[in-house]
């Protein structure tokens, strides 16, 4: 008989962690589709007010452009100054929209991945900052880089974005040096993009990863405080991870690394050996 009730007691208690397990994972359900809900509702406002300040925005940068071009130096000092200050400020949310553009599209995409050669999506990238690089005396090193599978036009943005931090946040009188690497790990490759500039101090290793954060003000360095976040959600999109190497080093800059997953499906080359 005891035994019976022994038996009758852990089968109701199972049948009690059951439903809780079964109520806890309604939830997490729940909350995920609530989620993905909130993050898709959030993208496509990102992406349709991007589009609709477009136009208003492009006839106030012509127009403020029209007035410094044809009336520059006809009026005082302090008109000039004050189209400068629209004309700067019509050109600064340009840029802003145009990089919430390019965040709002990640994961937007439909297609399937295809199989992306990062030393020549790395060329292409480093070929965009090439008259920055040459005005700053600079040099981009690449190493042996993988093939992966992935989105070509999105790891170049991404590539473009650590190549053109690299080069912008050098040291004063130092030529900027940015390096890229790359070594197996598993199933994953880890890329790293090294840079002998300013550096970025620990504390702020997840800052610099979140939208329109800036570590400096816009009148030192240019910028719209997206490009990180950028990358991090392309790397993300792209089934990886990316974070700041706090490690000691033997010289100052950055080291930003992050993962992609290797791609050990073989080429039609491959195949037909």
């Amino acid at each position: 008989i005891e035994l019976g009730a022994d038996v009758d007691s852990m089968r109701l208690a199972i049948l009690r962690d059951l439903g809780v397990a079964q109520e806890s994972n309604r939830l997490l359900d729940e909350q995920a589709r609530e989620l993905e809900r909130s993050n898709n509702d959030l993208e496509q406002f990102a992406y349709v007010a991007s589009h609709d300040l477009q136009e208003p925005l492009r006839k106030v940068a012509s127009f403020c452009q029209l007035l410094q071009r044809r009336y520059g130096g006809q009026l005082d000092e302090r008109a000039d100054q004050y189209i400068g200050f629209a004309v700067d400020g019509a050109q600064r949310m340009q840029r802003l929209i145009n990089d919430l553009l390019a965040f709002s599209r990640v994961g937007r995409t439909t297609s399937d991945f295809a199989p992306v050669d990062l030393r020549e999506i790395a060329l292409a990238a480093a070929a965009q900052v090439e008259m920055t690089r040459a005005e700053l005396d600079g040099e981009i090193v690449l190493g042996e880089l993988p093939r992966v599978q992935g989105d070509s036009a999105l790891l170049r943005q991404m590539l473009l974005n650590l190549f053109g931090n690299g080069l912008k946040f050098h040291r004063p009188g130092t030529a900027p040096v940015v390096r890229v690497d790359a070594r197996r790990d598993g199933e994953f490759w880890e890329i790293s993009v090294s840079d002998n500039g300013i550096g970025v101090e620990p504390e702020y290793a997840e800052k610099i990863f979140v939208i329109f954060q800036r570590l400096h003000g816009r009148e030192v360095y240019a910028g719209t405080g997206i490009g990180l976040a950028l990358v991090k959600k392309i790397v993300e999109f792209h089934g990886g991870r990316v974070w700041l190497d706090t490690g000691p080093r033997d010289e100052p800059g950055t080291v930003i690394r992050f993962t992609l997953p290797v791609d050990d499906e073989p080429t039609p080359e491959e195949e037909s050996t």
